[in-house]
């Protein structure tokens, strides 16, 4: 169901009125820049976006056993994600019942409860509320262990071992969401029918930029390449930035969903196939592409995704990776740009490895993710310092004046064909070049979408 919009009455507030000349701007291809870096903006985010939707928060293989848990966020919101005792996963807040302290101070571990240091109020790891100290004394009779237990996620699903939440009831089923997203996760992650693992926890690390810069960034921006990561190619770590946008595809799902790949066969040749596994030792032997589809197999063997973000926060990088020693390998990173205030984000970063690899193959793609995408890596530097750039000028007393606007028009006058690909036969829309700046405004029209609380 589409909610429709009267035009706003002369009550409307500041925001309002904001979403309104996004919304026209866009028509446009144009953006306000103040969207990456204002205190309402951020606020009305956290409420409309990251409390109505499905995010993820966690990888089956960080919570394997009984009693395991992770504390994650989803926005501001600090939640922990635990596997109780009959091996269901639960997405509980943080927050004690009692005053609200946060009951778990530890990034992950195994334990059948939780203690409140403040009163010492404790919680299964169900949610549960299951003691509290001079009970008798204090209250005379056990409280209601359901009703005072930890607040729950109201919806939790996985889809490939990735763990999702909502906080409201008012989403659709996870895989409904995804959607073509889903079926692209399946390419990405079910090469081999046991699919991948965490390699070890994520790395996380403050970056001065927008959650919104980074999620459309990695939706598919390659028009960047040759010129951000030139310093890449001069040092011959990679050759042929200049016809990124040649061989790009992208992919546009529903629910602002994008992917973009590159026709690596046809670039480098036949050999190359799946990201470029088929050039390794170790690696394609062990695939299985049985239980997909014509085209998904065509896409994983000639046109894998290179990168990608699926809405709101959570996106993906996988690259084949030179590595200083020895052989290359390729890497997979999942990635998520966690709100910490206006124009300031934490980059979450898990490596991601193969359940059949050995212990050796996956280090060497650990090592070869962190080299590339880690804290210090070769094409992370450049990315985040650039992306700082968009929340200044967003800040900027005199560009507000200006009422700055982001160029999105490329490709308007290109007499490259940007159309969908009409022979297109999975979900979405293809289209056959990275010119053009169509995944980052399907991105975009999310999140104004859900911003003025539409629902597709």
């Amino acid at each position: 169901m589409t909610t429709t919009h009267e035009p706003h009455s002369a009550f409307a507030t500041p925001l309002d009125a904001l979403l309104d000349r996004v919304e026209k701007d866009m028509q446009d291809d144009l953006v306000p820049a103040e969207i990456f870096n204002n205190d309402e903006v951020f606020r009305a985010e956290m409420e409309r976006i990251f409390t109505t939707t499905w995010v993820f928060v966690a990888h089956e293989t960080e919570i394997p056993n009984a009693g395991d848990f992770v504390q994650r966020k989803i926005g501001l919101d600090p939640v922990i994600v635990t596997r109780d005792g009959k091996g269901g996963i639960n997405v509980l807040s943080n927050y004690c019942r009692h005053r609200g302290t946060q009951v778990c101070q530890t990034d992950a571990g195994n334990s059948r409860f939780f203690t409140c240091p403040y009163h010492g109020w404790t919680y299964a790891n169900d949610g549960k509320l299951v003691g509290t100290p001079l009970m008798h004394r204090a209250y005379g009779q056990p409280l209601d262990p359901e009703q005072w237990g930890l607040k729950r996620a109201a919806k939790v699903a996985t889809r490939n071992g990735f763990v999702f939440a909502a906080l409201s009831d008012d989403v659709p089923p996870l895989d409904e969401w995804l959607g073509g997203a889903g079926w692209m996760l399946d390419v990405i992650t079910q090469l081999h029918p046991d699919g991948m693992r965490v390699a070890g926890p994520p790395e996380r690390y403050i970056v001065n930029g927008d959650w919104k810069t980074a999620g459309e960034n990695f939706a598919g921006d390659v028009y960047h390449l040759p010129t951000l990561h030139t310093s890449i190619q001069e040092v011959e770590m990679i050759e042929g930035l200049q016809g990124t946008c040649e061989i790009a595809r992208t992919y546009e799902f529903e629910n602002g969903h994008t992917f973009i790949g590159h026709a690596w066969t046809e670039a480098i040749g036949p050999f190359f196939t799946h990201w470029g596994y088929g050039a390794l030792e170790g690696y394609t032997e062990h695939f299985d592409l049985s239980g997909f589809d014509e085209t998904q197999k065509f896409v994983a063997e000639h046109q894998p995704p290179t990168v990608g973000t699926i809405f709101p926060n959570l996106s993906f990088i996988r690259i084949f990776s030179p590595l200083p020693d020895g052989p290359p390998g390729v890497f997979t990173s999942f990635r998520q740009w966690q709100p910490v205030a206006p124009g300031k984000l934490e980059l979450w970063n898990w490596q991601f490895v193969w359940k059949f690899q050995d212990e050796e193959s996956a280090q060497r793609d650990y090592v070869g993710g962190q080299y590339c995408f880690g804290s210090a890596g070769l094409y992370e530097q450049d990315d985040t310092v650039a992306w700082e750039g968009v929340q200044r000028a967003a800040a900027s007393p005199w560009m507000r004046k200006e009422g700055m606007k982001f160029n999105y028009q490329q490709g308007n006058n290109s007499p490259v064909d940007q159309t969908p690909d009409p022979d297109w036969k999975g979900p979405g829309i293809h289209r056959n070049t990275g010119y053009g700046e169509h995944v980052q405004f399907n991105f975009l029209r999310q999140w104004l979408r859900t911003m003025k609380g539409d629902r597709a």
